[in-house]
């Protein structure tokens, strides 16, 4: 069953910090194959706080998700998330296609 993995960002605190987590995450994606479903495309808040952004990546399940997230080359770049931007995070189990 498939699951994702979804991060939205808060507010930004160092635009340097984060071209470094962009190119750390994109190169870590490498032998784990998310596909994005969606990536800080245009969005509109319909209830609670402001967001800058989100982006949605969908396995093929929950240990496949989790395998990426706890990687370490993904969290080597998760440094320079946490030093770049405030995010929410979290990782959600799918449903069967019929």
């Amino acid at each position: 069953m498939p699951a994702y993995i979804v991060l939205t960002r808060e507010h930004t605190h160092d635009n340097e910090e984060m071209k470094r987590y962009s190119e750390k995450a994109k190169a870590a994606r490498e032998g784990h194959d998310p596909q994005p479903l969606a990536f800080y495309g245009d969005f509109e808040v319909l209830e609670g706080s402001a967001m800058e952004g989100a982006v949605i990546l969908r396995f093929p399940d929950m240990t496949a998700a989790r395998a990426w997230y706890e990687s370490p080359a993904y969290q080597e770049a998760r440094k320079h998330r946490f030093q770049g931007a405030d995010y929410r995070v979290f990782l959600v189990d799918g449903i069967e296609e019929a």
